[in-house]
Protein backbone atom coordinates (compact mmCIF):
# COMPACT_ATOMS: atom_id res chain seq x y z
CA UNK A 1 0.00 0.00 0.00
CA UNK A 2 1.40 3.38 -1.05
CA UNK A 3 0.69 6.60 0.84
CA UNK A 4 -0.04 9.39 -1.64
CA UNK A 5 -1.45 12.22 0.47
CA UNK A 6 -1.28 13.26 4.12
CA UNK A 7 -4.54 14.00 5.94
CA UNK A 8 -3.10 14.50 9.42
CA UNK A 9 -0.40 13.03 11.65
CA UNK A 10 -2.20 9.71 11.87
CA UNK A 11 -4.13 9.41 8.59
CA UNK A 12 -3.08 9.23 4.95
CA UNK A 13 -4.73 8.66 1.60
CA UNK A 14 -3.33 5.48 0.03
CA UNK A 15 -3.45 3.46 -3.15
CA UNK A 16 -3.52 -0.31 -2.75
CA UNK A 17 -2.01 -2.89 -5.10
CA UNK A 18 -5.21 -3.05 -7.17
CA UNK A 19 -5.34 0.72 -7.70
CA UNK A 20 -8.17 1.35 -5.21
CA UNK A 21 -7.98 4.44 -3.02
CA UNK A 22 -8.31 4.05 0.72
CA UNK A 23 -7.69 5.93 3.96
CA UNK A 24 -5.12 4.34 6.26
CA UNK A 25 -4.98 5.06 9.98
CA UNK A 26 -2.01 4.41 12.22
CA UNK A 27 0.06 6.23 14.80
CA UNK A 28 2.40 8.65 13.04
CA UNK A 29 1.51 7.57 9.49
CA UNK A 30 1.36 11.20 8.38
CA UNK A 31 4.97 11.85 9.32
CA UNK A 32 7.82 11.32 6.90
CA UNK A 33 8.09 11.58 3.14
CA UNK A 34 5.00 11.17 1.00
CA UNK A 35 4.55 9.40 -1.36
CA UNK A 36 6.07 6.29 0.19
CA UNK A 37 5.35 2.60 0.66
CA UNK A 38 3.73 1.66 3.97
CA UNK A 39 4.49 -1.42 6.00
CA UNK A 40 1.46 -3.46 6.98
CA UNK A 41 2.60 -3.28 10.59
CA UNK A 42 2.21 0.52 10.48
CA UNK A 43 -1.45 0.42 9.41
CA UNK A 44 -4.04 -0.09 12.13
CA UNK A 45 -7.15 0.41 9.99
CA UNK A 46 -8.12 1.07 6.37
CA UNK A 47 -11.32 2.62 4.99
CA UNK A 48 -12.52 2.18 1.42
CA UNK A 49 -15.21 3.98 -0.59
CA UNK A 50 -15.32 7.14 1.52
CA UNK A 51 -16.66 10.20 -0.27
CA UNK A 52 -14.70 13.46 -0.25
CA UNK A 53 -16.78 14.79 2.62
CA UNK A 54 -15.92 11.77 4.72
CA UNK A 55 -12.25 12.16 3.90
CA UNK A 56 -12.34 15.81 4.95
CA UNK A 57 -14.10 15.01 8.21
CA UNK A 58 -11.24 12.68 9.14
CA UNK A 59 -9.12 15.79 9.73
CA UNK A 60 -11.48 16.93 12.51
CA UNK A 61 -11.68 13.66 14.41
CA UNK A 62 -9.22 12.31 16.99
CA UNK A 63 -7.75 9.05 15.71
CA UNK A 64 -8.61 7.28 18.98
CA UNK A 65 -12.30 8.13 18.53
CA UNK A 66 -12.26 6.87 14.93
CA UNK A 67 -10.59 3.62 15.98
CA UNK A 68 -13.11 3.15 18.78
CA UNK A 69 -16.01 3.77 16.39
CA UNK A 70 -14.49 1.29 13.93
CA UNK A 71 -14.50 -1.42 16.59
CA UNK A 72 -18.15 -0.72 17.40
CA UNK A 73 -19.10 -0.81 13.71
CA UNK A 74 -17.26 -4.12 13.32
CA UNK A 75 -19.46 -5.54 16.08
CA UNK A 76 -22.57 -4.02 14.50
CA UNK A 77 -21.74 -5.53 11.10
CA UNK A 78 -21.56 -8.96 12.71
CA UNK A 79 -24.87 -8.51 14.53
CA UNK A 80 -27.16 -6.56 12.20
CA UNK A 81 -29.13 -8.04 9.32
CA UNK A 82 -28.45 -5.14 6.95
CA UNK A 83 -25.38 -3.56 5.40
CA UNK A 84 -23.94 -0.31 6.67
CA UNK A 85 -22.74 2.61 4.57
CA UNK A 86 -18.98 2.97 3.92
CA UNK A 87 -19.29 6.21 5.91
CA UNK A 88 -20.75 4.40 8.95
CA UNK A 89 -17.51 4.53 10.95
CA UNK A 90 -17.02 8.26 10.41
CA UNK A 91 -20.69 9.02 11.09
CA UNK A 92 -20.47 7.18 14.39
CA UNK A 93 -17.07 8.68 15.22
CA UNK A 94 -18.42 12.15 14.57
CA UNK A 95 -21.45 11.47 16.75
CA UNK A 96 -19.32 10.08 19.58
CA UNK A 97 -16.83 12.92 19.38
CA UNK A 98 -19.65 15.47 19.61
CA UNK A 99 -21.15 13.58 22.56
CA UNK A 100 -17.79 13.51 24.35
CA UNK A 101 -17.33 17.23 23.73
CA UNK A 102 -20.77 17.95 25.19
CA UNK A 103 -19.95 16.09 28.38
CA UNK A 104 -16.58 17.80 28.73
CA UNK A 105 -18.29 21.17 28.33
CA UNK A 106 -20.99 20.15 30.80
CA UNK A 107 -23.75 20.35 28.19
CA UNK A 108 -26.31 17.78 29.26
CA UNK A 109 -29.00 16.70 26.81
CA UNK A 110 -31.42 13.91 27.66
CA UNK A 111 -32.89 12.01 24.74
CA UNK A 112 -36.34 10.79 25.80
CA UNK A 113 -36.69 8.17 23.06
CA UNK A 114 -35.16 5.23 24.87
CA UNK A 115 -38.38 3.24 25.19
CA UNK A 116 -39.38 3.68 21.54
CA UNK A 117 -35.92 2.89 20.16
CA UNK A 118 -35.59 -0.09 22.46
CA UNK A 119 -38.91 -1.48 21.22
CA UNK A 120 -38.39 -0.79 17.51
CA UNK A 121 -34.65 -1.46 17.31
CA UNK A 122 -33.67 -3.71 20.23
CA UNK A 123 -30.44 -4.92 18.66
CA UNK A 124 -29.22 -1.44 17.71
CA UNK A 125 -30.09 -0.24 21.21
CA UNK A 126 -28.15 -3.14 22.74
CA UNK A 127 -25.11 -2.20 20.65
CA UNK A 128 -25.55 1.42 21.74
CA UNK A 129 -25.53 0.44 25.42
CA UNK A 130 -22.42 -1.65 24.87
CA UNK A 131 -20.70 1.26 23.11
CA UNK A 132 -21.56 3.68 25.93
CA UNK A 133 -20.10 1.34 28.57
CA UNK A 134 -16.92 0.85 26.55
CA UNK A 135 -16.58 4.59 25.82
CA UNK A 136 -16.82 5.46 29.50
CA UNK A 137 -13.89 3.20 30.27
CA UNK A 138 -11.81 4.10 27.24
CA UNK A 139 -12.21 7.89 27.35
CA UNK A 140 -12.83 8.30 31.08
CA UNK A 141 -15.86 10.49 30.37
CA UNK A 142 -19.25 10.15 32.05
CA UNK A 143 -21.48 9.53 29.04
CA UNK A 144 -25.15 9.34 30.01
CA UNK A 145 -27.13 6.15 29.46
CA UNK A 146 -29.29 8.07 26.97
CA UNK A 147 -26.37 8.17 24.54
CA UNK A 148 -27.21 4.56 23.70
CA UNK A 149 -30.26 5.96 21.89
CA UNK A 150 -28.13 8.32 19.81
CA UNK A 151 -25.72 5.53 18.86
CA UNK A 152 -28.61 3.24 17.91
CA UNK A 153 -30.17 5.93 15.73
CA UNK A 154 -26.77 6.56 14.17
CA UNK A 155 -26.53 2.92 13.11
CA UNK A 156 -30.07 3.01 11.74
CA UNK A 157 -29.26 6.10 9.67
CA UNK A 158 -26.16 4.37 8.30
CA UNK A 159 -28.18 1.58 6.69
CA UNK A 160 -26.97 0.91 3.15
CA UNK A 161 -29.98 -1.18 2.16
CA UNK A 162 -33.55 -1.05 3.47
CA UNK A 163 -34.43 -3.38 6.33
CA UNK A 164 -37.79 -5.00 6.93
CA UNK A 165 -38.37 -2.98 10.07
CA UNK A 166 -40.21 0.34 9.98
CA UNK A 167 -38.06 3.44 9.91
CA UNK A 168 -39.67 6.13 12.08
CA UNK A 169 -37.58 8.84 10.41
CA UNK A 170 -38.93 8.20 6.91
CA UNK A 171 -41.73 10.76 7.38
CA UNK A 172 -39.32 13.56 8.23
CA UNK A 173 -37.57 14.04 4.88
CA UNK A 174 -39.95 16.76 3.74
CA UNK A 175 -39.60 18.76 6.95
CA UNK A 176 -35.82 18.37 6.83
CA UNK A 177 -35.82 19.83 3.34
CA UNK A 178 -38.06 22.71 4.38
CA UNK A 179 -35.89 23.51 7.41
CA UNK A 180 -32.75 23.41 5.26
CA UNK A 181 -34.35 25.73 2.71
CA UNK A 182 -35.08 28.21 5.52
CA UNK A 183 -31.39 28.13 6.46
CA UNK A 184 -30.40 28.66 2.82
CA UNK A 185 -32.84 31.54 2.32
CA UNK A 186 -31.87 33.21 5.59
CA UNK A 187 -28.13 33.16 4.90
CA UNK A 188 -28.27 33.27 1.08
CA UNK A 189 -26.24 30.08 0.77
CA UNK A 190 -26.58 26.65 -0.82
CA UNK A 191 -26.12 23.61 1.42
CA UNK A 192 -24.62 20.59 -0.32
CA UNK A 193 -27.07 17.78 0.40
CA UNK A 194 -24.63 15.18 -0.91
CA UNK A 195 -21.95 16.10 1.60
CA UNK A 196 -20.95 14.16 4.68
CA UNK A 197 -21.56 17.30 6.76
CA UNK A 198 -25.18 17.40 5.63
CA UNK A 199 -25.63 13.72 6.51
CA UNK A 200 -24.64 14.27 10.12
CA UNK A 201 -26.62 17.53 10.32
CA UNK A 202 -29.69 15.68 9.00
CA UNK A 203 -29.22 12.91 11.55
CA UNK A 204 -29.22 15.33 14.48
CA UNK A 205 -32.15 17.38 13.15
CA UNK A 206 -34.19 14.21 12.78
CA UNK A 207 -33.58 13.43 16.46
CA UNK A 208 -35.35 16.71 17.11
CA UNK A 209 -38.21 15.70 14.81
CA UNK A 210 -38.56 12.42 16.69
CA UNK A 211 -39.00 14.23 19.98
CA UNK A 212 -41.49 16.71 18.58
CA UNK A 213 -43.71 14.18 16.87
CA UNK A 214 -43.74 11.90 19.92
CA UNK A 215 -44.42 14.86 22.21
CA UNK A 216 -41.29 14.33 24.26
CA UNK A 217 -38.87 17.08 25.16
CA UNK A 218 -35.25 17.65 26.03
CA UNK A 219 -34.79 17.83 29.78
CA UNK A 220 -31.58 19.61 30.71
CA UNK A 221 -30.24 22.64 32.51
CA UNK A 222 -28.93 24.60 29.54
CA UNK A 223 -31.28 27.60 29.46
CA UNK A 224 -28.50 29.98 30.44
CA UNK A 225 -26.46 28.65 27.53
CA UNK A 226 -29.43 29.30 25.22
CA UNK A 227 -29.47 32.96 26.21
CA UNK A 228 -25.70 33.22 25.79
CA UNK A 229 -25.82 31.63 22.33
CA UNK A 230 -28.63 33.93 21.22
CA UNK A 231 -26.37 36.87 22.04
CA UNK A 232 -23.30 35.28 20.43
CA UNK A 233 -25.08 34.17 17.24
CA UNK A 234 -28.00 36.58 16.70
CA UNK A 235 -28.38 35.77 12.99
CA UNK A 236 -28.56 32.04 13.64
CA UNK A 237 -30.96 32.61 16.55
CA UNK A 238 -33.22 34.62 14.23
CA UNK A 239 -33.08 31.81 11.66
CA UNK A 240 -34.00 29.29 14.36
CA UNK A 241 -37.01 31.39 15.35
CA UNK A 242 -38.15 31.24 11.73
CA UNK A 243 -37.65 27.47 11.69
CA UNK A 244 -39.55 27.11 14.96
CA UNK A 245 -42.46 29.14 13.60
CA UNK A 246 -42.59 26.97 10.47
CA UNK A 247 -42.55 23.72 12.47
CA UNK A 248 -45.19 25.04 14.84
CA UNK A 249 -47.52 26.00 11.98
CA UNK A 250 -46.98 22.69 10.17
CA UNK A 251 -47.02 20.22 13.05
CA UNK A 252 -49.02 22.27 15.60
CA UNK A 253 -46.36 21.93 18.26
CA UNK A 254 -44.37 24.52 20.17
CA UNK A 255 -40.60 24.34 20.40
CA UNK A 256 -39.13 24.91 23.84
CA UNK A 257 -36.07 27.06 24.43
CA UNK A 258 -34.13 23.82 24.94
CA UNK A 259 -35.12 22.66 21.45
CA UNK A 260 -34.16 26.04 20.01
CA UNK A 261 -30.78 25.72 21.70
CA UNK A 262 -30.39 22.34 19.99
CA UNK A 263 -31.22 23.93 16.63
CA UNK A 264 -28.81 26.83 17.13
CA UNK A 265 -25.97 24.37 17.82
CA UNK A 266 -26.63 22.31 14.69
CA UNK A 267 -27.47 25.14 12.28
CA UNK A 268 -24.24 26.82 13.37
CA UNK A 269 -22.40 23.53 12.86
CA UNK A 270 -23.62 22.92 9.31
CA UNK A 271 -22.80 26.50 8.32
CA UNK A 272 -19.30 26.27 9.81
CA UNK A 273 -18.50 22.79 8.48
CA UNK A 274 -19.68 23.67 4.97
CA UNK A 275 -17.54 26.82 5.07
CA UNK A 276 -20.63 29.01 4.72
Amino acid sequence: MRAIRRLNNNAVVCMDSTGREAIALGKGLGFGDIPRELKLSEVERTFYDLDEGGINVMNDLPVEVVMFAARIVDIAIGELSYELSPNAVLLLADHLNFALERVRKNIRVKMPLAYDVKQLYPLEYKIGKYAVDKARNEFQVGLANDEAVGIAMNLINAKKTPSDRPDPQADFSQMLEEVTEIVEDHFHVMVDRESFNFTRYATHIQYLFQRLRQKTAIDSDNLRMYKDLREEFPAIAACVEEIAEHIEKTWYCTLSEEEKLYLILHVNRILAKEGL
